[in-house]
């Protein structure tokens, strides 16, 4: 289930939290922006005993958008064999899909900034949702959120 204001200040924002487990969840928080460009926003993981924040994600015009992932997911609300997934340019947030029966899709959201600096970390999680609607609506609201509409 994704919610545009389960985030606890009043800024734009956009919160997955898994169908299956509530205490698991991935929340977009704190967009900005310096230039037409690109958007940097806060991505923050949260599940029993793990919270990972990675501070400045970037998307660029430019670049494959997650939204499109993510609609493309919706679209195929039938299914797919295998796994898919997408990544931001910097590799700092990967998000894989996988189908399973009954039309739920599972999102593994990955963070991993500075993938390249020695001692880096990287953490993930698990988020199940409806195939059909529900990916429809994550799609949606991440789409305002980058866009820095109101939701």
């Amino acid at each position: 289930m994704t919610s545009p204001d389960d985030y606890t200040d009043d800024k734009p924002s956009v919160t997955i939290h898994c169908q299956d487990n509530a205490s698991v969840g991935v929340a977009f928080c704190d967009r900005f922006s310096f230039d037409t460009d690109s958007v940097h926003y806060a991505v923050e993981l949260r599940a029993p005993g793990l919270t990972a924040r990675a501070n400045e994600v970037v998307a660029w015009i430019w670049d494959s958008d997650l939204t499109t992932f993510l609609e493309a997911l919706a679209a195929d609300y039938r299914g797919w064999d295998g796994e898919q997934s997408w990544q931001t340019h910097g590799r700092d947030l990967t998000v894989s899909a996988v189908f399973r029966s009954g039309g739920h899709v599972g999102l593994t959201w990955s963070l991993r900034p500075w993938p390249q600096a020695a001692g880096g970390w990287g953490a993930s999680v698990t988020t199940w949702l409806e195939a059909g609607e529900q990916m429809g609506s994550l799609a949606a609201q991440v789409r305002q959120f980058l866009a820095g509409e109101q939701q």
